[in-house]
């Protein structure tokens, strides 16, 4: 704009804080927030709101209460939109307790926006109890909740193992006029299978075309994880195969499911080893937990050397074993009698930790060394 003799004004920076924002660049905002001063423009709620934003988008939670307790000084009044999107920074920093301070500005109280967020920031926090507790007072100050206030509670019994009382959150969003959505189910079906309920968990996920959401990848991994967990690996490969059908690819963690599935108790180490085959061949990485998985399927199917190829294949990959991976590989030659191998894997297992120590010992001493 100066190139061109066109002088930048509030509604210019305001503009270009608001692309950056919503670009996820926030160091971009904060500079040009900063910077209106130096250019003898005094910044707007507007300008604010929008870095404030940003800094959410960023995970940057302290910074974003650092802009919001600037304000008073540059004669600016935080609004609802201000408060909105300090407290979903705080949310997505797992700050619940400070998103709990800020919710208790009247200014913000009856704002639906600032609900969610402050209940999704106690779901993060594991605080299920407060979630529920936000969800349940939002009538009592005309705060009407919709599907993230919901989907956020609903996701906070999850995580607490609750999956009776996700159910029945889900159950009740058509009485006060909510339709489940996407993240809605996901949380439920995800609570289920903390629950070890895969046969309400398949119930679920069948269910949710015919209230008009889609199934995810989400929902399907939640699914896959449920039945997983409950010994039907054969339900759980079946779900894994209709995903492309519907225009889902399968994950690491779809991959991963079903090769738990796999190598629960049933040891169908055949198929755990081609399901980990088949992601080479799709160009996704095998991460540890599909490689214990396999491993443990091998050990329970009495295939010895094929764990030990497996966990050679880990250190190819620069996949880092952790005490399951040799556990399971130590058991496999138990099974098959090589004791002289399961005592050279729990030395490698005790060298292995060592080096692991001697590693987070000088990150530390790098880290105090760049502090000082």
């Amino acid at each position: 704009m100066p190139r061109m003799r066109v002088t930048p004004d509030e509604v210019s920076y305001n503009a270009a804080i608001s692309a950056c924002e919503k670009c996820g660049h926030w160091q971009l905002a904060l500079g040009l927030f900063g910077s209106m001063p130096g250019a003898r423009l005094t910044p707007q709620e507007i300008s604010c709101n929008a870095a404030i934003s940003a800094c959410d988008k960023g995970g940057q939670w302290q910074l974003a209460l650092a802009l919001l307790s600037s304000m008073p000084a540059l004669r600016l009044a935080p609004n609802r939109v201000t408060y909105g999107a300090a407290i979903s920074a705080c949310s997505r920093g797992s700050q619940w307790q400070v998103a709990l301070d800020l919710m208790n500005q009247v200014s913000v109280r009856t704002d639906p926006i600032s609900f969610s967020a402050t209940i999704s920031a106690c779901e993060k926090g594991g605080q299920w109890h407060l979630a529920l507790g936000l969800l349940h007072e939002m009538p009592q100050v005309r705060a009407v909740p919709n599907e993230i206030s919901y989907s956020a509670a609903i996701s906070a019994c999850e995580k607490a193992g609750s999956w009776q009382l996700a159910l029945e959150l889900l159950s009740s969003m058509p009485d006060v006029r909510l339709a489940p959505n996407e993240i809605s189910f996901s949380a439920a079906i995800s609570a289920c299978e903390k629950g070890g309920q895969w046969q309400i968990a398949l119930l679920l996920l069948s269910s949710m075309p015919s209230l008009s959401a889609s199934p995810n990848v989400i929902s399907y991994n939640a699914a896959i994880s449920a039945c997983s967990k409950g010994g039907q690996w054969q339900l759980a490969l079946g779900l894994l195969c209709s995903m492309p059908g519907l225009s889902l690819e399968p994950s690491e963690i779809s991959y991963g499911a079903a090769i738990s599935a796999c190598g629960q108790m049933c040891g169908q180490w055949q198929i755990a080893i081609g399901l980990l085959r088949a992601m080479s061949e799709i160009k996704l990485s095998p991460h540890e937990i599909s490689y214990n998985a396999a491993i443990s399927a091998c050990e329970k199917g009495g295939q010895w050397q094929l764990a030990l190829n497996l966990l050679s294949l880990m250190f190819e990959a620069r996949v880092a074993p952790d005490e399951t991976t040799y556990t399971a590989a130590i058991s496999a030659c138990e099974k098959g009698g090589q004791w002289a191998v399961a005592v050279s894997l729990l030395g490698e297992q005790s060298a292995e930790s060592l080096n692991l120590l001697v590693a987070v010992r000088q990150q530390k001493l790098e880290e105090q060394h760049f502090m000082t």
